[in-house]
Order: C-alpha cells, then sequence, then structure tokens
C-alpha cells in the first residue's frame, strides 16, 4: 500500500490559503481518481477538488469550515498503485480559445500569471445546467457517449445526478438496443430552466452564536453562517461604495432589431453551436465598440494616475447558490461575435458548476450585470472595483412607444451606467452610453452568422 498525501492546492498564483467548505469522502470510505474529494473556498471563487489517486481515504486532517495554508497536507489516502507520492492535483491543459478566435497575442500571454489548477473535466452539455461529477465525465468519454446522450441518461444519484452506474447501465441498454437515441429534436432544442433567483440561504450553514442567538432567539429567529464568498462580496461592494462617487445615468434601448435578429437565427445558431442565442452577445459586442471609442472608461485609478487598459477584459456578473460572481472574458475585443456568444456560455456554465477557476475572475476592465433575466426594469450596480464603470441591463418589455409622431409597440429596455465621477463625469458617461444603445439599435445583422 502507498500512503497519498492531498494537499490545499494553491488555485491561483496570490492566494495563500483555502477554506474546506465539505468532505465528500470520510475515513474509510474508497475513492476514485479525479471523483470529487473536497469542496474549497478562496476569497475568490470556490472549486470542487478530486481525488489525485483511487484508493481509500484514512485521513481528514482539517474539519469543515477550517481555513488552511496552501500546500498544507488536509487528508490521506492509502492504495495500491505505484510508487510515485502525488502531493497535488495534476495541472489541467491550457484551456483552448475556440477557432474562430484570433490567437492570444504575446501581450496577453505576458499579462496572464502561470496558474497551478485542478483537473478541468469535458464541459457538462451548457443546454441544461444539469451537473456531472468529473469521474462521470471522464466515464462518458471513455465509453463514447456524446453530451447529447448523457443529458437522456436518468440519474439515480442524490438530487438525480447521473452515477458512474448510471453509465455503465445505459452502456449496457445501448448494446441491446434498448437505450432512447439522441434525436435530431433533442439537439435542435435542448430544455432550459426557467431563471429563477438562486437559492442562496439553501448553501448556508445554520450555527448556534451564542449572545446573538439569546438575542435573536429560535424558532422566531434562523442564524445563518455568511459564505466565505458572501463576506468578501460584501466587503468588496462596501469598499467600491466609500472609493468612488457613484453616479448613474439610464437611458433607454430599442432591442427590437436586436429581439428580431435573435429568433430569424436562433434556431440555425443553437443548431451549429449546441447553446441558445441570447441578447448578451449583441450587447458585449456593443459595449466592446463603445469602450475603442471611450478608453477613458476602460480604466482604472491609482491615486493621482488614471491607468488605461489597452485591451477589453469583459466581465459578466454570474447569481449562482453562493452569491455573485464575475466571471471574465480576457481580451474580449479580439473575439468576434460567435467568438464572445462561446465565451460568454462556457463562463456563465462553469460559474454554476463550480469549475471557474481564479484566473477566470482576474483582471476585468468592464462589468455588465444583467439582472434584467430575473424580470427588473432598472437597478443601480455598484462598480467592480478598481474599473470605473458597469453597465446594468434591464428587463426587455413590449411597450408603446413614439416613432416620427406614430405610436408603435417596440421591445425596450433600460440600460443604467454607474461610473466613478472622479475621472468619468456626466458628458463622457452620458455619450458612452449612448454610443451602446446606437450600436444595437444599429447593428449588422451579418456578425450574427
Amino acid at each position: 500500500m502507498a500512503k497519498i498525501e492531498v494537499v490545499m492546492p494553491q488555485l491561483g498564483e496570490s492566494l495563500t490559503e483555502g477554506t474546506i467548505i465539505k468532505w465528500h469522502k470520510k475515513p474509510g470510505e474508497k475513492v476514485k481518481k479525479e471523483e470529487t474529494l473536497l469542496e474549497v473556498s478562496t476569497d475568490k471563487v470556490d472549486s470542487e477538488i478530486p481525488s489525485p489517486a483511487t484508493g481509500i481515504v484514512t485521513k481528514l486532517l482539517f474539519d469543515e469550515q477550517k481555513t488552511v495554508a496552501v500546500r498544507t497536507v488536509i487528508a490521506e489516502i492509502e492504495t495500491e498503485e505505484g510508487a510515485a507520492v502525488v502531493t497535488e492535483p495534476r495541472k489541467p491543459p491550457v484551456r483552448e480559445e475556440p477557432k474562430e478566435v484570433p490567437k492570444t497575442s504575446v501581450r496577453e500571454m505576458e499579462r496572464q500569471p502561470k496558474q497551478v489548477t485542478i483537473p478541468t473535466a469535458p464541459k457538462p452539455a451548457p443546454s441544461t445546467g444539469r451537473f456531472y461529477s468529473p469521474l462521470v465525465l471522464n466515464v462518458a468519454r471513455e465509453e463514447g457517449i456524446s453530451m447529447v446522450e448523457l443529458e437522456q441518461i436518468p440519474g439515480t444519484g442524490e438530487g438525480g445526478r447521473v452515477s458512474k452506474k448510471d453509465i455503465f447501465a445505459y452502456v449496457q441498454a445501448r448494446k441491446t438496443g434498448k437505450a432512447p437515441a439522441a434525436t435530431e429534436a433533442t439537439i435542435a432544442a435542448p430544455t432550459l430552466p426557467t431563471p429563477t433567483a438562486p437559492r442562496i440561504e439553501t448553501t448556508l450553514k445554520h450555527i448556534d452564536s451564542g449572545e446573538l442567538a439569546k438575542k435573536y432567539p429560535a424558532p422566531l429567529y434562523e442564524i445563518l453562517q455568511m459564505s466565505n464568498i458572501l463576506q468578501k462580496m460584501s466587503e468588496h461592494m462596501v469598499r467600491s461604495v466609500h472609493t468612488s462617487p457613484h453616479v448613474q445615468a439610464v437611458h433607454e434601448c430599442d432591442m427590437t432589431k436586436v429581439d428580431a435578429a435573435r429568433r430569424r437565427n436562433a434556431e440555425a445558431f443553437e443548431k451549429r453551436e449546441g447553446f441558445k442565442l441570447t441578447y448578451m452577445p449583441f450587447i458585449c459586442d456593443a459595449i466592446i465598440k463603445a469602450l475603442k471609442q471611450f478608453p477613458l472608461v476602460n480604466s482604472s485609478i491609482e491615486g493621482d494616475k488614471i491607468i488605461l487598459k489597452r485591451f477589453v477584459n469583459l466581465g459578466i456578473a454570474v447569481a449562482s447558490e453562493n452569491g455573485l460572481i464575475v466571471p471574465v472574458i480576457k481580451n474580449a475585443d479580439e473575439k468576434n461575435f460567435v467568438g464572445l456568444a462561446r465565451a460568454i456560455n462556457d463562463l456563465a456554465t462553469r460559474a454554476r458548476t463550480k469549475r471557474l477557476i481564479p484566473s477566470d475572475i482576474e483582471g476585468g476592465t468592464f462589468t455588465i450585470t444583467n439582472y434584467g433575466v430575473f424580470g427588473t426594469m432598472i437597478g443601480i450596480p455598484i462598480i467592480n472595483q478598481p474599473q470605473v464603470a458597469i453597465l446594468g441591463t434591464g428587463a426587455i418589455k413590449k411597450r408603446p412607444v413614439i416613432i416620427n409622431d406614430a405610436i408603435a409597440i417596440r421591445s425596450m429596455a433600460y440600460f443604467t451606467l454607474s461610473f466613478d465621477h472622479r475621472i468619468v463625469d456626466g458628458a463622457l458617461g452620458g455619450s458612452f452610453l449612448e454610443t451602446i444603445v446606437k450600436n444595437i439599435e444599429n447593428f449588422d445583422e451579418a456578425i450574427v452568422l
């Protein structure tokens, strides 16, 4: 038997510690290589850490909710495999950009820090948000099961999750001709869950907090411990309000042309790309063009110095069960429309399935938050420091508007720009926002193809 020491991985170059959120295995239980062993939270992102080897968990050296320095041994696994001792999860290959996207520039390579990251399994089907463990994804790949087929396999695990046994049962059924075949309709029109607000409270731990419990006694009150992500988010928001004098501008945007183009191209786009065409790529494309025209909005402040960014790293806020997280599309200005759509879908999917790494949420130069997905018409977003502006997009609603002195029904939305009045005044903020609106209202439909 060989002893494998599992260490707290360094999930980012600047990170020195991580908090153990949950152990998925107990001492004495068997674990497979790349099966989820524990969940770790940092001040940037929550991640599921896979087992580095197959064996039996013999020791868990730290309890849940404990914060541990990186490279500290946190567990031991006994295995009959090989002589080499694995001290931390293997590094994944570098993620490749879509073929249509221009190659990464030398400047970006110099700008991006090298990361020690956990293994990245094949992506789940982006169309449903259904979660698959790294083990299940690897088994599916080895058995030649496509993501479309995987979506049709009924899960017998907790919460309906697909297990390894479910896959093997499907493979056996497929050999006998009893497994359901993936249909063209399934590929072209996968079912999407209706957007709902994540139930953050269901992921928080109930605590009995001494004097606080006396002040707020059960059962009339319940005390929940904020997660690491929520604590860091709240600190960040308070710091942002204290740092930047926030000013807001609100413009109307006629989304009718975009809505019509999206509907016309939806079926062909989804069939080609495997995920739905949303409004977000249209908005992102318009913002990137506006940032090139108004580079001061794509900057940051250090003391009395303004740092202009000659690249656009576009952050898109995503609501998850663990709180708000902002994954970043690196060098978004180098991507075409399809490349933007792919990057948006990929980051949103990985954000909701806890497969983001710290480098995915670092280095943003401008942020978009889409509260309209929950029906909100107008919002007042807080700037994502150290950026100097953030755009909030409201729900798209059909409304009567006046066009050439006639009443027409149009698909309208309110866009809110919050900006740092230290360097972005009302004229610049208003001009930038109006340019975004004009870019959307006059976009070229050929970019979708």
